[in-house]
């Protein structure tokens, strides 16, 4: 596999059934694309690359962040109940600068905007590390529990704020809609629940006067719908 960094994503292929510690992926899915989830047959869901390394003998190896949901849903499953040593099928990009990457500030860029709930907090931790020295950066992640906040690591003059649910604190468009925002040419990249994702990207654009084309919006899932259902990234 090779990755472009920033939020680079792809496809985990998952057991069809609880417990299994292989992934059951039907003959002829080749390793251009995804099995077709069904009876007997492996789940897919699309994840962001936390962190890659090249190893000794030329591989990557990959770190992948899972949300366990109440829901039960598949990605779920299998990571409370995996153990070292388990497999998954991994279907990755084969060049670095890939369609799966989709955080690309253009070059005359002052300043970046990150908005991002927990699906996407890998991506936005990732973006971090990547953005140039000194940037300045307006991010805002949003996670359920006070808990659920990690460190963060980037050179950028990055302003974090952490929105936890828990604690009652304004979340989505609310939070973004009462900042003053840095002086210059921005460009954003929001991630998470599609409802929210569109509801902020109409804010940027109709009421803070953001060009359409700075902002990068990626629907990770779609509340109480599957990947299979939602046609995008899906419930993980």
């Amino acid at each position: 596999m090779r990755g472009g960094g920033r939020d680079q994503s792809l496809s985990v292929v998952l057991p069809g059934c609880p417990g299994a510690g292989r992934a059951a992926v039907p003959a002829g899915a080749g390793d251009t694309g995804p099995a077709r989830p069904g009876d007997g047959w492996a789940a897919t869901r699309s994840y962001a690359v936390r962190a890659q390394r090249l190893r000794a003998d030329g591989s990557t190896e990959v770190d992948l962040d899972f949300v366990l949901h109440g829901d039960g849903g598949p990605a779920s499953r299998w990571a409370r109940a995996a153990s070292p040593g388990d497999r998954l099928r991994v279907l990755g990009p084969a060049v670095a600068d890939n369609t799966a990457v989709r955080f690309r500030p253009p070059a005359d860029t002052d300043w970046v905007l990150i908005r991002a709930d927990e699906t996407a907090l890998p991506a936005a931790a990732a973006i971090l590390e990547w953005l140039p020295a000194g940037l300045p950066a307006r991010v805002w992640l949003e996670v359920p529990r006070t808990e659920d906040r990690q460190a963060l690591n980037t050179a950028s003059k990055a302003r974090i704020g952490w929105l936890v649910r828990s604690e009652g604190a304004a979340c989505g468009v609310e939070a973004v809609r009462t900042a003053e925002l840095p002086e210059g040419t921005p460009y954003a990249w929001i991630a998470g629940e599609a409802s929210g994702v569109r509801a902020l990207h109409h804010h940027l654009v109709r009421e803070r006067g953001f060009a359409p084309g700075r902002v990068t919006s990626a629907a990770y899932w779609r509340r109480g719908l599957s990947e299979e259902q939602s046609g995008g990234s899906g419930t993980r």
